[in-house]
């Protein structure tokens, strides 16, 4: 079976394999962007800020495509 691993992917691996302690930072530091309390009164104004999308018709009022 064919086994392509791009640049990208090559250049992470060989990352961690030289800079082990990088998995643990990367535990450590998930609670910054992930794991988070959301304020449910914030999450309120969030909903009632949102604006109503306007959609375009895509067909007239007889029945035929735009």
């Amino acid at each position: 079976m064919y086994h392509y691993k791009s640049e990208a992917t090559q250049f992470l691996d060989k990352l961690i394999e030289d800079n082990p302690q990088l998995e643990t930072q990367r535990l450590e530091n998930r609670h910054l962007l992930w794991d988070v309390e959301l304020d449910p009164q914030e999450q309120k104004e969030f909903e009632a800020a949102k604006v109503a999308k306007n959609l375009i018709p895509t067909t007239k009022t007889d029945g035929q495509t735009a």
